[in-house]
């Protein structure tokens, strides 16, 4: 094996039920591409940055709305992503208020979400249809999804944006106390795999990726993860094509 150990970071936004998941995968991973992996899970977007700048990371698995800014500014490269998992958000009420679909939210209204730009992104071109940008918002950053919930539940913001995996995962009761107003359906932009321009185990790494899914611990992992297809390659140009649909959103 490798004696060399290379730090795997992994996005902040994924569902706190997919953690032993993140920790099988690595245990997994690292006896099949003959590494040594060490797993960081930075608990918001402000860690992940500070883990990042500090010049060590060299996998990513990345939002797709930092993969661009890691891409372009920080020397990564794109070699896969979860086949059939694209990054979908929701917009959500409280079962108890007054609004009940996009067209009930009017200026000054107050959002609830996590610190995730991509999904902020999605929901604001969501709200382009019923006349509403940005500035026109309360914006009530939260620590995780399961706050920007409460928060919508007890009546303290009008509504929440959600990542669509973890909305979904909530519970039964919390899932009760909340109305879905709309989901996205893009299909086109999910997370990446990024690998540092000079990682020495490229080939290692992108072979046993794309074989994971083949064998039961496999599939199991996979499964934890809510990804039971595993990963397809990305070319540059498929990197490309996804950087380029982000941009639109932004613009």
């Amino acid at each position: 094996m490798n004696e060399k150990t290379y730090n795997l970071l992994i996005a902040p936004d994924f569902s706190p039920d997919r953690f032993a998941g993140w920790h099988m995968f690595n245990t997994l991973i690292q006896k099949r591409a003959d590494i040594h992996l060490h797993l960081n899970t930075p608990t918001s977007h402000v860690e992940q940055e500070e883990m990042v700048n500090a010049g060590n990371i060299h996998i990513i698995y990345a939002n797709p709305f930092d993969a661009a800014a890691l891409i372009r500014e920080k020397g990564y490269r794109a070699i896969a992503r979860p086949i059939g998992k694209s990054d979908e958000m929701v917009i959500a009420a409280s079962a108890n208020s007054d609004i009940k679909r996009l067209e009930d939210l009017t200026k000054g209204a107050s959002v609830a979400m996590a610190d995730n730009r991509d999904v902020k992104l999605i929901g604001l071109r969501l709200l382009e249809a019923v006349d509403l940008e940005e500035s026109d918002l309360i914006w009530e950053v939260t620590e995780n999804y399961q706050a920007a919930a409460r928060q919508v539940i007890k009546g303290d913001a009008q509504v929440a944006f959600f990542l669509a995996e973890i909305f979904h995962s909530f519970s039964r009761l919390t899932k009760a106390q909340l109305s879905v107003l709309i989901e996205s359906d893009l299909a086109d932009i999910s997370h990446i795999l990024l690998i540092k321009d000079d990682f020495a185990d490229a080939q290692a790494l992108s072979q046993a990726l794309l074989a994971f899914h083949q064998d039961d611990s496999g599939k199991e992992a996979l499964t934890e993860l809510g990804m039971p297809q595993g990963f397809e390659a990305m070319s540059e140009e498929d990197g490309e094509f996804m950087l380029d649909l982000m941009e639109t959103l932004l613009d």
